[in-house]
């Protein structure tokens, strides 16, 4: 469900992902008041006579205009693209959890196709392919020579069948081999444990119609088994989804009217301040769900988990709970989609497609457009206790065409703000753990540190990340010193130790 040339969620068939929608919108045709631009029709016109006439394969008017459609649309922004009559199909079916593929979301990469984010209990994430990975192969064939929409096609296919898939992987000098089996995509979009000392432990994996019932039912669980004491919310890896189910699950911490978010755009009905009230999020059973949802979710504190693959729906529900105070960011900075995505269908006889259209930018309740900047969590912590996983790390400020944020136009005492005092990413670690967990389990080091943030604890932050790169440099260059002097230390020390030991054995020769 992305453009052709940016990051696409429909990914190997899977999820809705990395946006906020407003929603199915009647589109209604209108003829445009303005003068039609005459020399770029001519332009048109004359571009698309010479590709018919020379082309080195013969191609059809129906090929010609379908792909000036695409074009048009997806040269716009990172995630605006034409929908045809199956990709439209696909988004309706993944708003609803069910899906067919293998449970990827991926983005088009130069080298080839990058994951984005493994869908959690699916082919993908079972055989451990990674964030960050790019697939170089797809069946043998290169992905760097197709398109996003091509590669995504290769990658479907009906359950039980299988498919091949070759990966780089940052870290790795060899290329990763995996064989997948196809598989109907049932996502389970909210996962609850019950942790330590009445702390409980509630994952989203995206953001879907039924996604606040489900988080509302999975809190009075856990409230009634004594473990609503304290709580991690975990949104790391979740592409988004659905903007009634981030406002239905911020709306279950919050107090009733708290503002959730705002979005602005062009067109007057794109100007809005959604909040905790029913109107806003009305989607599936959420309306009863929550007024049936205990009183402690209002006041158990939270610890909100994060990555750089949290995006769009996750940020929106970070950025509100975060503003309000509400609760604790943990993790690392978050992907940083700030823009708002409007399904507009569009039926010609039989047949319905779409396009996927960025109306609205939106803000946090305090104002904050996490546009191409992500969220930065209260708490920078690693992935692992040695650091973090190398990745070919990528957010929203990569990609091409992506809108920019409206503040960074803005000059701070008529200076831009220079490379350096940007948050350092630290996804170049040179001591990468060798397995690979799963979130959720034993071996889950930010979870550790947000149970022992609830415990009140100690907690181990991050070394550099989230620190101005400036910074980074001079601690890094404090340290590299530092090092080159211990060795220095040590090898006088050494020196020394044989010259004595030299002179002690003359002794005894002598004697």
């Amino acid at each position: 469900m992305k453009s052709f040339r940016a990051l696409s969620l429909v990914g190997a068939g899977v999820c809705l992902g990395a946006f906020a929608s407003i929603g199915l919108q009647a589109y209604a045709a209108k003829q445009a008041a303005e003068e039609l631009p005459l020399q770029e029709i001519r332009q048109f016109t004359s571009v698309f006579n010479a590709v018919k006439d020379y082309y080195v394969d013969p191609i059809t008017d129906k090929e010609l205009l379908q792909s000036a459609v695409e074009g048009m649309v997806s040269g716009l922004d990172p995630h605006s693209n034409f929908l045809d009559q199956k990709g439209f199909e696909d988004m309706n079916e993944s708003t609803h959890g069910a899906f067919g593929g293998l449970g990827l979301e991926v983005t088009k990469d130069p080298a080839g196709v990058r994951v984005i984010s493994p869908i959690d209990d699916t082919p993908a994430a079972r055989a451990g392919v990674r964030a960050g990975d790019i697939i170089t192969k797809i069946d043998g064939e290169a992905a760097a020579d197709l398109t996003l929409e091509d590669a995504v096609k290769l990658m479907r296919g009906e359950p039980k069948t299988k498919v091949k898939l070759e990966v780089a992987r940052k870290g790795v000098m060899k290329p990763l081999h995996f064989e997948l089996e196809r598989a109907m995509i049932k996502t389970q979009s909210v996962k609850m444990q019950k942790l330590i000392d009445g702390i409980g432990y509630i994952r989203i994996t995206q953001f879907q119609e039924r996604t606040a019932e489900d988080l509302a039912k999975h809190l009075n669980d856990l409230e009634k088994a004594g473990n609503l004491k304290g709580l991690v919310l975990d949104l790391r890896n979740d592409p988004g989804g659905l903007l009634q189910a981030a406002i239905g699950v911020s709306a279950a911490f919050l107090p009733k009217n708290a503002d959730i978010v705002s979005t602005k755009g062009r067109a007057p009905q794109s100007d809005y301040v959604f909040k905790a009230i029913e109107s806003d999020y009305r989607a599936g059973n959420a309306v009863r769900a929550l007024e049936e949802l205990t009183a402690k979710a209002k006041t158990v504190p939270i610890v909100v988990l994060i990555n750089s693959s949290s995006a769009s729906a996750s940020e929106i529900v970070a950025g509100a709970l975060q503003d309000h105070k509400r609760a604790t960011l943990m993790g690392d900075r978050s992907f940083g989609k700030g823009s708002v995505q409007t399904i507009l269908p569009m039926t010609f006889g039989e047949k319905t497609v779409g396009i996927k259209l960025t109306t609205a930018r939106y803000f946090t309740p305090s104002g904050r457009s996490i546009q191409a900047r992500g969220i930065e969590p209260d708490i920078y912590v690693d992935d692992t206790p040695k650091g973090n996983y190398p990745s070919f790390q990528i957010r929203e400020a990569d990609l091409a065409h992506h809108l920019v944020n409206e503040d960074d136009k803005k000059k701070v005492d008529g200076k831009k703000a220079a490379k350096d005092d940007l948050p350092y990413d630290d996804n170049d670690a040179a001591e990468a753990p060798d397995y690979q967990y799963m979130f959720g389990d034993e071996k889950d080091w930010q979870l550790q540190q947000a149970v022992n943030h609830l415990q009140g604890k100690p907690v181990v932050e991050s070394k550099y990340r989230g620190k101005p790169i400036s910074v980074v440099k001079k601690l890094k260059a404090e340290e590299k010193a530092q090092k080159k002097a211990d060795e220095a230390k040590a090898k006088s020390k050494a020196q020394s130790e044989d010259k004595s030991a030299d002179a002690v054995q003359k002794d005894a020769e002598k004697k």
